[in-house]
């Protein structure tokens, strides 16, 4: 045997003394790097845990004492208020809910949304104007906008797939494009759509002498109904789970027989009918006027990634916040009323990139 061979075996401890010594070798190496290994990551996330908690009460102190000191202001003002934050979130709802399918869901960039908010809301006005019928103009703005939806992902958006910058480069040349063509048709003029006779009027509400307009609350009921839809579609149906399983791996699902542009297309149809929607039943609640598709379209994204990308829940969470910052920022702080929205959505992005709920399926 070669001598620097004997000399390794020699070197090598064996039996009870070699465990002996192999602990005591153990004990005597330096810690393991503090940046790495299982048991840091544990230790991270438990650390992690107290900041949330932190977090989360000093969030919950913060509106409380807000609530308080706006009480004092005025009782009826802050309900007033806290209404209109509520009944203007279900407006942005029923146009974010739709983006959530389209950019969250589908993962296709459509900056050409606000733009079918809009025309739908045009569209609903010409045709209450023509028939005196608030609902046939309900249905013909939301089709027409569906329809105008379709040919938008069928025409352009099928063509360029997973590609974030074409995408977005068409639809916002579509969305300038369907702008200057709704100013050039229906002028720089304010609409506004008078509600169906079943919900004119204002309703008390019971509570500190407080009446409030009956298709405004319609308006909320409306919003509950369409994210409960929409829930229970992605969630409980064959469809929910075609759509999902086709975004993940459209070659495999598409091996297996499945239609998967057929899906896709139901998809950003039923979003682009809900931006339809919203036009009509946003221009009945508050107007509607040029420069709208660009302010929906903006609120719709806070929404979304505030909420969390593809969350149905998210969305109706991040309208809900959106909408009562925008309100209370208008009642008590008019002049910081943008800031709280996009403060809102830094503070998000900084401390949960992916949204509230983002990484939920809805």
């Amino acid at each position: 045997m070669p001598k620097h061979q004997c000399s390794m075996l020699r070197m090598i401890p064996l039996g009870e003394a070699g465990a002996r010594a192999g602990v005591e070798q153990a004990e005597s190496q330096p810690p393991v790097d503090a940046d790495s290994g299982v048991g840091v990551r544990r230790r991270g996330l438990l650390a992690a845990k107290p900041v949330g908690v932190v977090a989360v009460v000093a969030l919950v102190l913060l509106v409380l004492a807000f609530a308080s000191w706006a009480y004092a202001q005025g009782a009826s003002q802050f309900l007033m208020i806290s209404l209109n934050g509520v009944t203007y979130a279900a407006q942005l709802f029923l146009v974010a809910s739709g983006l959530t399918l389209i950019f969250g869901v589908l993962r296709v960039v459509n900056l050409a949304h606000g733009s079918l908010y809009l025309l739908g809301g045009y569209l609903g006005f010409t045709v209450l104007a023509d028939s005196n019928n608030w609902w046939l103009g309900l249905l013909v703005g939301t089709a027409i906008a569906a329809a105008c939806g379709l040919a938008l992902q069928q025409g352009v958006l099928r063509w360029m797939p997973a590609d974030d910058l074409r995408q977005a480069l068409a639809t916002i040349g579509v969305s300038v494009v369907a702008a200057d063509q709704l100013l050039a048709h229906f002028g720089g003029l304010t609409y506004s759509l008078t509600p169906p006779g079943s919900i004119t009027g204002s309703v008390n509400l019971h509570l500190l002498s407080v009446n409030y307009p009956a298709f405004r609350l319609a308006e909320l009921g409306l919003s509950f109904l369409v994210g409960l839809g929409l829930w229970a579609l992605l969630k409980h149906t064959r469809t929910g789970v075609l759509v999902r399983a086709g975004v993940d791996d459209e070659k495999m699902l598409a091996a297996l027989g499945v239609n998967v542009q057929a899906v896709f297309a139901f998809v950003f149809t039923l979003g682009a009918a809900l931006a339809g929607l919203g036009g009509v039943v946003g221009g009945t609640a508050l107007s509607i006027a040029p420069g709208d598709d660009d302010k929906y379209l903006l609120l719709s994204l806070v929404v979304v990634i505030v909420g969390g990308m593809g969350s149905i829940t998210g969305a109706a969470l991040g309208s809900l916040l959106v909408g009562l910052l925008q309100q209370y920022g208008l009642g008590y702080f008019p002049t910081y009323a943008s800031v709280l929205t996009f403060g809102l959505l830094v503070v998000v992005l900084a401390v949960r990139p992916r949204g509230i709920l983002g990484g939920q399926s809805v």
